[in-house]
């Protein structure tokens, strides 16, 4: 029995091996299980539910400490007070995970209280807004800083050669099960009667937000099995030991300052992803305030359509990026990328019809899973020899988040001093064509 023991338990070691198939995979599905967060909450049905209970109120505006605030304005301060708190508590997490020796307890950790977060949305209400928005915040909060420990991992499970494609996978795979999900959902709020009252497809919109909460965690537990549990040191924390985050991303800009390429790339990525992730946080909201519907049924139905319409085409929009990645090299599809998002918000700025809506979506998904992916890669490609991972994910996440602040707090303003959300979308085409420029500035010879 304790041979048949050892092997059995040798096989499993074996196919957790860095590169195997099985633990690939396994990585990839976290994909599958946080990305209804992105999609449901971030991206389709939340939003839709905050401008139609703030109709339901007759009120476009939230007073908060004395100030008054757009609903939409509000909504993207929010968002962007998160990215804010994650960028300061990821290199303390990323400090303490290196310390313990146990990344995987991090990842679970904020998985589910984003998952719980999700859940909690059922209970919101604008007449409450404090607990409402902070709900919101948490679960916000806890998707982002699960990312940071996430994407660490892609350099430890698999290869350089793999990692595009891996990436791409994770990418689709989160795509294909978010649109399952959304699928559901829209099912749910159609089955309400057209001419029933706005609470009753409130309501329906709330119980989808639970089962986001369910699938994030419970589909979570696949990756969890499989991805290296780590070692545990033993050690304690100390507050020393809180704040070596802080200091392993001093050493770790010490070495991007040396390294011409992953500077410039990153330098790069700062300006494109801030525009990337903007536009994704906030394209619902253009959608159901800027967009003429004919009728509030068909803005609801229109703008889940055309989010499906995102998914879809960004499965194949992955695919492809990866694809011409190996053929082109990453850098010179990144540029391309940057240049089609560019014209993308140009003319976004004339759109006006539901038609026209869903002709632009289209096209924000062909590059959207495509220009995210590949930019993890190619930052994880162009790391430097190293087994501390997570404090250069950290490095990179911080510098995703600190631009998502920037990008949301622009945004943000313009909507609240113009009163048009409309106006917001030309900063972004700029922001675009700087990140262009700015590719083309890292070195040739060294490009994957």
């Amino acid at each position: 029995m304790r041979g048949t023991f050892f092997i059995a338990k040798t096989k499993t070691m074996e196919q957790l091996q860095k590169g195997d198939r099985k633990l690939l995979n396994a990585w990839a599905f976290y994909d599958w299980a946080n990305s209804v967060y992105s999609l449901v909450i971030a991206s389709a049905i939340f939003p839709i539910f905050y401008e139609l209970i703030f109709k339901d109120a007759k009120k476009d505006y939230v007073d908060v400490f004395g100030y008054h605030f757009k609903d939409t304005a509000m909504i993207t301060f929010v968002t962007a007070l998160a990215f804010l708190i994650v960028a300061f508590i990821s290199p303390i997490l990323s400090g303490i995970a290196d310390y313990v020796g146990n990344k995987l307890a991090f990842l679970r950790f904020f998985c589910y209280m984003g998952g719980l977060s999700c859940i909690g949305l059922y209970f919101f209400d604008i007449n409450n807004f404090f607990i409402s928005y902070t709900i919101y915040l948490f679960g916000l909060i806890g998707f982002w800083a699960s990312l940071v420990f996430y994407n660490s991992y892609l350099p430890d499970i698999a290869y350089p050669e793999q990692q595009d494609k891996v990436s791409a996978r994770g990418f689709s795979l989160g795509y294909l099960g978010s649109t399952l999900l959304l699928i559901v959902n829209l099912g749910m709020v159609m089955s309400v009667p057209k001419n029933a009252p706005i609470k009753d497809h409130l309501e329906m919109m709330r119980y989808s937000f639970i089962l986001v909460g369910i699938w994030w965690i419970g589909f979570s537990h696949i990756t969890y099995y499989y991805l290296p549990k780590g070692v545990s040191t033993g050690h304690k924390v100390t507050r020393a030991v809180v704040f070596d985050g802080f200091k392993e991303l001093g050493i770790v800009w010490e070495d991007v300052k040396k390294n011409i390429v992953l500077k410039r790339y990153l330098v790069s990525y700062f300006v494109f992803i801030m525009a990337v992730q903007t536009v994704m946080l906030v394209a619902t909201y253009f959608g159901a305030e800027e967009i003429a519907w004919e009728t509030p049924s068909q803005k609801t139905t229109g703008l889940i359509i055309s989010i499906l319409v995102i998914q879809i085409v960004a499965i194949l929009g992955a695919f492809l990026t990866s694809r011409a990645s190996g053929k082109f090299g990453n850098i010179n599809v990144l540029i391309f990328l940057n240049a089609f998002w560019a014209v993308l918000c140009g003319f976004a700025f004339f759109v006006e019809t539901p038609n026209e809506f869903y002709a632009i979506a289209g096209f924000v998904g062909l590059v959207m899973g495509g220009i995210q992916s590949l930019a993890r890669s190619t930052y994880s490609k162009f790391l430097p020899e190293t087994e501390d991972t997570a404090s250069y994910f950290s490095f990179y996440d911080v510098t995703e988040k600190i631009g998502i602040v920037i990008g949301m707090s622009i945004y943000g303003i313009i909507d609240q001093v113009t009163g048009s959300m409309r106006n917001s979308i030309v900063f972004l085409a700029v922001f675009f064509i700087l990140g262009l420029i700015l590719l083309l500035r890292v070195p040739k010879k060294k490009q994957n």
